[in-house]
């Protein structure tokens, strides 16, 4: 099914991507998604993994012109939307710790100095959090900035799994650059729950209106299987079996533990004793292994992988056939984003979930209570962050793991503000041309800026307006870097050490996370243990994340992409698809100003508008009810004559063949 699209979204994906234009057709729901941006609505499209997300942001960017600023969680998503956007012709630059500081610097400068406007810009939530000198370079030219895409934006949410702190820095990014007048906003996600959905919305002033749903999120091609056990062993017998079902299909096994007996090392290396072409996958290996990996995973040269949850977002490999679930993952979004690498090409897919009571127990105790910090951590940590002495510090956010966890609490319980973007030392300058640079220069006896910032003669400066003299003379060549500068954060203790209430506060914060992360886990474990074939536990979990009850039971993909009831209905809508018959399934009939039903089929062809009818169920009492009632409202608008009519037949493409015959001859 094509829906013409308006005359900006035709232009802009046309002229600026014409090869890809001549390849495919933008969906119906990307299109509306698209259409709302170019309207100003700031937007949160929710859609399946594989559905399309990259093309919404690039078409809908160079639509509204200028720059488009993307946030992404990944290096190597960042890499390969770089690579294929460049491949389309458009000049995009990926500020990432995988590329050179300096040629950073420069990219930053040229943008700063207005010698360069790139379509697209890509940028961690990290970064944007961090890195001052980037923030004061896209303030030089915020004008520019039209669009703001978050991807991945159910990362914002502190309720959700994926939970990243820096994303939830972006709107204070916004409001420091923009003030009150924000780009247009575009979040995009496969797997948010309700809960979440309203968190992130409220975060970037989404109205409800724009939170847009695709009809097709849920992924009833992965046929789901759940399989519970009572040992660890008939599990792990179970695991063999099933790789060695297809020797040579790609098979992705999730793990959450690295190490130890049956974690990702160890399963891997008993599956290449056993003959498999398999590779561990975790978040301990470095970047460029981690590319390696999934390049040959990709080629074939592998074909078993056995991963943690680092094994996620932005990993696009079409032909994983196969998904299994060695351990419990931690709530239903997870699974069903982790269940969604498989079968994105289009061709179907299997997944299984293989478990124990004790995997669940584990999952509580070992990995959700675990990542909380108990309170000898959060005094440990506070100390870490302020050395125990109230005012201002630098602090080396990435340096201390533990602590990026307990950093929101601090800020969250008002025992520390984070004060400004900057940089530990000022002995990092080859040269110097600028007069209040070279004072501030001067007047720090060891170059550490904290020691600076405390001066008399700095204290009427703001922190963020102190650092932007240094950043503005980078910018405009007033000064040269030595060596690169040390991203911090210059925070602000208030405490000396945490007061009882705060331990408190931190304390029921972390404990009402915990619970809800404990529910979150019940409830995909209910929906485990009451398991009732795939079709329904797809539904289930539709039910949970808020899809709308009205397109639960269209659980069958055509050749148009549309999601039907029925098998006969794929029959009928892949013939009309077929003869080039422009159709919309279940679209609103209205009979009068507030009511309305929905044709199974309705057809324009010849500037003549026919309704079609599969009459799939007759003989069902309510069903013929439902349909006597259609009926007669039909006749009651003269339209019955462009009624057409089929019923339930082991010749159903024949007749629908004649159908299209008879309509074609009297349009």
């Amino acid at each position: 099914m094509m829906l013409t699209m308006s005359t900006k979204s035709e232009h802009a994906f046309t002229q600026k991507f014409p090869f890809l234009a001549k390849k495919i057709d933008l969906k119906p729901f990307q299109i509306k998604v698209i259409e709302n941006i170019i309207d100003g609505n700031s937007t949160i499209a929710i859609m399946p993994t594989g559905g399309g997300k990259s093309l919404i942001y690039w078409v809908a960017g160079q639509a509204l012109g200028g720059t488009c600023l993307v946030v992404s969680p990944l290096i190597a998503l960042i890499d390969e939307q770089t690579e294929k956007l460049t491949d389309e012709g458009l000049d995009v630059l990926a500020i990432h710790s995988g590329m050179g500081a300096s040629e950073n610097v420069k990219a930053l400068k040229d943008f700063a100095n207005g010698l360069r406007f790139p379509d697209f810009i890509f940028v961690s939530p990290e970064r944007i959090a961090t890195d001052g000198f980037f923030e004061y370079c896209i303030s030089l030219q915020k004008d520019k900035i039209k669009l703001l895409v978050i991807d991945e934006i159910h990362c914002v949410s502190q309720w959700g799994f994926d939970f990243r702190p820096f994303y939830k820095r972006i709107p204070k990014f916004l409001d420091d650059i923009f003030i009150n007048e924000w780009p247009i906003i575009l979040g995009l996600t496969a797997t948010i729950n309700p809960k979440e959905l309203k968190d992130v919305s409220f975060d970037f002033k989404i109205n409800k209106k724009s939170i847009l749903k695709d009809n097709i999120q849920l992924r009833f091609d992965i046929d789901v299987y759940v399989e519970k056990y009572s040992s660890e062993d008939d599990k792990e017998n179970r695991l063999w079996a099933l790789i060695s079902e297809n020797p040579n299909e790609k098979i992705l096994v999730y793990l959450y533990r690295k190490y130890r007996k049956r974690g990702v090392e160890d399963l891997c290396e008993s599956a290449v004793n056993k003959g498999f072409r398999a590779v561990s996958f975790h978040g301990d290996m470095s970047g460029g292994d981690r590319q390696d990996i999934l390049k040959d995973f990709k080629s074939g040269k592998t074909n078993v992988v056995f991963a943690t949850n680092a094994f996620g977002m932005g990993i696009d490999i079409a032909d994983i056939r196969k998904v299994i679930h060695f351990m419990m993952p931690e709530s239903i979004e997870q699974y069903y984003q982790e269940i969604g690498r498989a079968g994105r090409d289009g061709n179907g897919a299997s997944a299984y979930i293989l478990y124990t009571n004790k995997n669940i127990q584990v999952r509580k105790t070992h990995f959700i209570d675990k990542s909380f910090p108990d309170n000898d951590e959060i005094i440990e940590l506070f100390k870490t962050a302020t050395n125990n002495e109230i005012g201002l510090k630098t602090l080396q956010y990435f340096a201390e793991e533990n602590l990026q966890t307990a950093l929101p609490y601090f800020i969250n319980c008002d025992a520390i503000n984070i004060e400004a973007k900057g940089f530990a030392n000022l002995n990092v300058f080859k040269s110097i041309n600028n007069e209040n640079l070279k004072k501030i220069v001067a007047s720090s006896r060891t170059g550490m800026v904290i020691a600076t910032l405390r001066k008399t003669e700095y204290k009427h400066l703001e922190y963020r307006e102190f650092f932007n003299i240094i950043y503005r003379a980078i910018v405009f060549n007033e000064a040269t870097l030595a060596r690169n500068l040390d991203k911090c954060l210059i925070i602000n203790a208030n405490e000396v050490n945490l007061t009882e209430q705060q331990l408190l506060d931190i304390e029921n914060e972390s404990t009402t996370k915990k619970d809800y992360k404990h529910n979150l886990l019940d409830y995909l474990v209910y929906l485990l243990d009451n398991y009732d074939g795939s079709i329904s536990f797809h539904q289930e979990i539709g039910r949970y994340l808020g899809v709308d009850k009205h397109q639960l039971n269209k659980i069958h993909k055509t050749e148009s992409e549309d999601m039907v009831r029925s098998k006969s209905e794929v029959i009928i809508a892949n013939i009309l698809f077929r003869s080039g018959i422009k159709f919309k399934y279940e679209e609103k009939l209205y009979y009068s100003k507030s009511k309305w039903k929905e044709p199974d089929f309705t057809i324009e062809y010849n500037g003549v508008t026919w309704y079609w009818e599969h009459l799939g169920l007759l003989g069902d009492e309510k069903y013929n009810e439902d349909w006597l009632e259609k009926k007669a409202i039909y006749e009651n608008m003269n339209i019955m004559t462009r009624v057409i009519i089929t019923k339930e037949s082991a010749i159903l493409s024949k007749i629908a063949n004649e159908k299209i015959k008879e309509l074609i001859s009297k349009s």
